[in-house]
């Protein structure tokens, strides 16, 4: 593929994970910050190495993209509305987040550019700016047609495990059972995954899961139990003990929690079908007395 020009709204740990990849691929990279750094380095299982990017804090320095990625979490997307107002020009923006929103969150902010959503499975986190630890190899997943196809084109000899899917809707829920249950337990134990291993722990997510699994389906999705208990699995056969969670993360950082947007998804929903969901609700509860902030639709 020709060379594209890719602007990475985001410098967390996805933002410089995708700025890797899209380096890799043989695109020219800007990435989009608040904080400015000079140099992105990545920590990766094959080693460290300097990744060259572009390095922009003013929207009003940036354009002529022929793709823009946003990394950013749902509750910080308000914050990037500087720079989707400058770069929607008809620029396809890929939204790369956690949860079930991602052409809602975008909704207010980009309207002449098509949207793609889009899910990312990797173990990575930032450690200051310009500097993240990749543990894990990545694998994205995007909303099948057209656009899809060109996004996986696009990262083509990436090293990402990529691929449209024709159901966006239960692979979106099938993520949310990822994160359901091991973000907000690390988040409030200050555990990383080992964490997941007690027994008790276990039990815990099971029920969380098996929650879910409810909900998913009123919500339209295509999981099952077998999708739960693979999960569940995989919690402890895929995940290295020492990674963490990106909402572990963010409260070490300091940093607005994504809870709202997880697990109050799940219990918004819930209470629209009128589905009991005591465990979600309970972790909901804590994440809000540990950091609360504005109930959304509340």
């Amino acid at each position: 593929m020709v060379a594209q020009r890719i602007a990475v709204i985001g410098s967390g740990g996805i933002g410089g994970v995708i700025a890797e990849a899209a380096h890799a691929a043989g695109h020219e990279v800007t990435m989009c910050v608040r904080t400015p750094f000079e140099r992105l380095v990545l920590d990766t299982p094959e080693g460290t190495s300097e990744v060259p990017v572009s390095v922009v804090t003013e929207p009003g320095a940036v354009g002529g993209f022929d793709w823009v990625v946003l990394t950013t979490k749902v509750h910080d997307v308000p914050s990037t509305a500087p720079w989707l107002h400058k770069l929607d020009d008809g620029t396809p923006l890929v939204v790369v987040q956690n949860g079930v929103e991602h052409r809602g969150s975008v909704a207010e902010l980009w309207s002449e550019g098509p949207v793609l959503p889009a899910l990312i499975y990797v173990g990575a986190e930032r450690t200051s700016p310009g500097q993240v630890v990749r543990r894990s190899p990545t694998t994205m997943q995007v909303e099948g047609g057209e656009l899809g196809s060109r996004f996986v084109s696009l990262l083509e000899g990436s090293g990402v495990r990529l691929r449209a899917t024709d159901d966006f809707h239960t692979a979106a829920w099938r993520k949310m059972l990822t994160n359901v249950a091991p973000n907000p337990i690390t988040a409030l134990t200050l555990r990383r995954l080992d964490v997941l291993a007690q027994p008790d722990v276990q039990e815990l997510c099971a029920g969380v899961l098996a929650e879910t699994i409810a909900v998913a389906q009123a919500e339209g999705s295509a999981l099952t139990q077998e999708d739960a208990d693979k999960v569940l699995a995989d919690y402890t056969a895929l995940m290295p003990p020492t990674n963490g969670t990106s909402m572990l993360y963010d409260r070490i950082a300091g940093l607005p929690l994504e809870h709202e947007h997880i697990t109050g998804v799940l219990v918004r929903a819930a209470d629209r079908h009128g589905i009991p969901v005591p465990l979600n609700r309970t972790l909901l509860t804590l994440l809000r007395a540990v950091q609360p902030h504005p109930i959304p639709g509340a």
